[in-house]
């Protein structure tokens, strides 16, 4: 297939999701603000039922909704209706989604879901569907043209599930109050976790260079060598009183001849920026990438604690 003719099918393909999108944008009012205070108002959890495509939009919805700070959990329609049903307890509310709103399983389970839960909520594309017909509430996903060229495979019409799934989540977050640091709580792992909560002190390198103001230009090579920074920190008593870095060295021995009676103070660089050790991670990188530099000195109660380096930051998945 030529490349002009595989761009038109995917902007084409775009095109119609968007236009129905914009049409489903248009129907939101008084139902879905109805469904937003029924699934706040609740005493339990939220049930996200659904088969087929739907299923899986379900269990997308429910990460989302569990993640933003509403319990939710996903049932499938087909495992509701042989044993499944018990995980529903009555101060639950359901949301059962289903683009026809009659598949054999929804129209065997749907008395079942309204009968079990506190309330209802159908999502469907149907509103004279068995579903609509016994749901509390109906969320109106119709679509007069899936993407599909014939007009078979779900598309336009889970893409509406999915967004209308974000636009209820989103809204129950902002209604609790849900920030960063509560999202924080639900992703303790992996860079999302790392980059909210991880504190400088934790990638602290256990190198901590240092010499004095009167350290001889012999006494500073070895500290910097002796680590793996290039940087070795001047301080009195752990107050830091500048740096001397490995291109401070090179700019010094291109400048002089004579460097015996060269001191640690006579290169250093003053002022140098610091963090202290439990301010967050994210911010020491904004520091490094603002100041284009690769180590920043770590502190605490404005003494000398260590350094910490880029290049761990980067490793461990800190933006």
């Amino acid at each position: 297939m030529e490349r002009d003719k595989i761009i038109s099918i995917a902007t084409s393909t775009l095109s119609i999701e968007i236009s129905e999108l914009e049409k489903l944008k248009q129907r939101i009012g008084d139902e879905f603000v109805k469904a937003v205070e029924i699934i706040h108002s609740a005493k339990g959890k939220l049930i996200v039922v659904g088969i087929g495509k739907s299923a899986h939009v379900g269990n997308k919805i429910v990460a989302t909704l569990n993640s933003t700070g509403t319990p939710a959990q996903f049932l499938h329609a087909s495992e509701a209706i042989h044993g499944d049903l018990g995980v529903i307890q009555k101060q639950d509310v359901v949301l059962c989604i289903s683009n026809s709103g009659n598949s054999p399983e929804i129209v065997n389970l749907v008395t079942y879901l309204k009968d079990y839960s506190s309330a209802l909520i159908g999502m469907t594309g149907n509103r004279k569907s068995k579903l609509a017909e016994f749901s509390d509430v109906i969320l109106d996903t119709h679509v007069d043209v899936e993407a599909c060229p014939i007009q078979l495979a779900p598309t336009s019409s889970t893409t509406n599930q999915m967004a209308l799934g974000d636009a209820l989540a989103i809204c129950l977050m902002e209604w609790n109050h849900f920030k960063e640091n509560d999202f924080a709580k639900f992703h303790p792992g992996g860079s999302l976790g790392k980059n909210l909560t991880a504190r400088v002190e934790q990638f602290v390198s256990s190198q901590k260079p240092q010499v004095s103001q009167e350290s001889s230009i012999k006494e500073v090579i070895i500290s910097i060598s002796a680590s793996s920074h290039g940087i070795t920190v001047v301080t009195d008593h752990e107050e830091i009183i500048g740096v001397i870095t490995d291109g401070d060295l090179r700019r010094m021995l291109l400048n002089g001849d004579d460097i015996s009676k060269v001191l640690a103070k006579d290169i250093m660089s003053v002022n140098p920026k610091t963090i202290e050790k439990d301010a967050l991670a994210k911010d020491a990188m904004k520091i490094l990438k603002n100041n284009n530099i690769g180590q920043l000195i770590v502190t605490e109660n404005s003494k000398y604690f260590g350094i910490i380096d880029l290049h761990k930051l980067l490793d461990e998945g800190i933006n």
